[in-house]
């Protein structure tokens, strides 16, 4: 598993971790990382996963030719992934770090692998449709969402358990906005336009429990988006309990205790499907913003930034309808396949080895004894 950034990513690894665990229970794994301050928090969150800080390209070279490992995992596109990549005896997966419609997650860079784990006939479809001379259909191997298994586990394991939602009393409401991405054409992220509008009106109403949970990056890039999440916890802050905000928490925890998800176009948004439970998605307000008609916007109702005052009536008007089970409910296995207990992890060790022994086998097929077999008399 090789990741190249600094701490401030590692919520992009940390999401993984159980995972990594299955994959070291059966075959054997490794982290391997370029920066020691991420070592640190890896080896703290993390202790039973090896790692290793490698961050000259030649001594992974030298570590690859000693230890003779077979496939590398990687959970974004990192340029520094090049590094790596260049070494054509090894098998090279995309894992990337969440399944959404949002652009990167068909991202022309998907071409430098030789293969994509994806979690659903979802991610199948979008990467294909955008992306012209890559087959999809070949190079994208369907494991389902493995975080499912871990937010199940957590979600199990909290102590708030999420009730059926009637309307009647208190809705929890969890608001977990984006980050405003690395160029204007994917700031998918609506703390700016849509987060304290909405946040006020949900505490004012009276009706609604607010949890916000805001995106590890967001400020990175934009400082107008760091003045706004910080004004969002304020906010939140100053009503008190049972409001509250969750940085740094595990999904499952935040998914557990919220009856209703208010979410942007990204990853949360997926991975709620599992849940079962009402969503509503903000539609961007930048007209820059490169938005697709998918099948997931199309089932959950948007949220316009005019909209974000009146988002309780919205939320009522949704749980009162119900017709967001059955849409969503048809859309969970397109988009994360497999969620039943424990099925995606299996899977995705099963892809694992899989796509080694297509590699060894090939490799076996095109080498010089095999070729001088298969020759025709003559040649």
């Amino acid at each position: 598993m090789f990741f190249a950034d600094p701490p401030g990513a590692l919520y992009q690894l940390e999401q993984w971790f159980e995972t990594f665990r299955a994959v070291d229970d059966s075959l054997g794994l490794v982290i391997v990382l370029q920066d020691s301050r991420t070592a640190r928090a890896v080896r703290a969150a993390a202790p039973d996963l090896k790692v290793l800080v490698l961050a000259r390209p030649s001594t992974f070279e030298a570590v690859v030719e000693r230890g003779a490992p077979r496939l590398v995992l990687y959970v974004n596109h990192n340029p520094a992934n090049f590094t790596v990549l260049r070494l054509a005896g090894l098998v090279h997966v995309s894992l990337l770090h969440g399944d959404s419609d949002k652009a990167v997650s068909a991202s022309n860079q998907l071409k430098g692998y030789d293969y994509a784990f994806v979690a659903g006939q979802a991610a199948v479809d979008r990467i294909g449709r955008e992306l012209v001379g890559y087959d999809a259909e070949v190079r994208c191997l369907v494991v389902g969402r493995p975080q499912v298994d871990a937010q199940r586990t957590t979600a199990l394991s909290s102590e708030v358990v999420p009730r059926e939602v009637s309307g009647d009393g208190p809705i929890t409401v969890l608001y977990a906005p984006t980050w405003e991405g690395a160029q204007p054409s994917v700031c998918y992220g609506s703390v700016v336009s849509h987060g304290e509008a909405l946040v006020r009106a949900l505490l004012d109403d009276g009706g609604f429990h607010v949890v916000y949970r805001p995106h590890p990056l967001t400020g990175a890039r934009a400082p107008e988006h760091a003045a706004a999440d910080r004004s969002i916890r304020e906010i939140v802050q100053r009503a008190g309990a049972p409001h509250r905000t969750d940085a740094g928490v595990n999904l499952g925890v935040s998914f557990a205790a919220a009856d209703v998800l208010i979410s942007d176009v990204s990853g949360v948004a997926v991975d709620w499907l599992a849940t079962g439970r009402p969503q509503l998605m903000t539609v961007p307000h930048d007209p820059k913003v490169r938005l697709h008609e998918t099948p997931l916007r199309a089932a959950v109702p948007g949220l316009t930034a005019d909209d974000a005052a009146s988002a309780g009536d919205a939320i009522r008007s949704l749980v009162a309808d119900g017709a967001w089970r059955s849409e969503q409910t048809g859309l969970r296995g397109y988009y994360l396949g497999d969620v039943s207990p424990g099925a995606a992890t299996r899977r995705f060790v099963e892809a694992c080895v899989t796509v080694v022994a297509d590699r060894e086998q090939a490799r076996a097929a095109r080498s010089p004894v095999s070729n001088r077999q298969n020759a025709p008399h003559g040649a």
